[in-house]
Parts: structure tokens; sequence; C-alpha cells
């Protein structure tokens, strides 16, 4: 993958996190924020933790920080997805996890 397909990538990937966690403020008043800046987008739960996603461009590699622990993804071409390099859950499962258990929120990601 290229410098710019992984950028491309990433940002899409960062928009659609956003678009769900708005969505979920939104439609049922969840408590979780977001802020995203510097090529990163922290989520922010009630009681204070947070999961922050950020990038490693010259891997192509996006990474994860949960209280759980740190997460390195490749993107898989042939799913479409990121997947975990330790575990092989994508993505979006691991961070539906991980909001449930850092802040009681039910979000379903794509």
């Amino acid at each position: 993958m290229t410098e710019a397909e992984f950028l491309e990538r990433y940002k899409s990937t960062l928009d659609s996190i956003e678009e769900t966690v708005e969505d979920a403020i939104n439609d049922s008043d969840a408590r979780i924020d977001y802020e995203s800046g510097s090529d990163m987008l922290t989520l922010s739960f009630h009681n204070g933790s947070v999961a922050i996603i950020t990038r490693q461009s010259a891997i192509c590699q996006l990474w994860l920080a949960a209280v759980s622990g740190g997460f390195h993804f490749d993107f898989d071409t042939a799913r479409e997805q990121w997947i975990c390099t330790v575990n092989g859950e994508s993505l979006p499962a691991m961070l539906s996890a991980i909001c449930r258990e850092q802040g009681g929120v039910s979000l379903s990601f794509s």
C-alpha cells in the first residue's frame, strides 16, 4: 500500500468512527465524547478513561491505545478492514468492546 492509500484509508476510518460517536450522542445521549486533531482521535468516556487512535505512516499501521493495552492494526485489503496484528480481530469489533468495557457505551462500528 502506498503512503497516499494508507492516509486515505486512515482518514476514512477516523471519519467513520467520528460519525458513529456523533450519532450515538445525538440519538441516545451516550456518555462519550471525541476530539480529533494532529492525525489522532481521542474517545473520552464519562469515567475519565480514554481510547486513542493514531497512525504510524512509516509502517502503514493504525494504533489503538486503551486501558486494556496497545494494539497495532494492518489493513487487510481482502477483508477491507483493519486487523489487529496480535489477535486477528477487526478494529470495529475491538473498538466496540473497548467502548463497552471502558465507558459502558454500546456502539457498533463498521
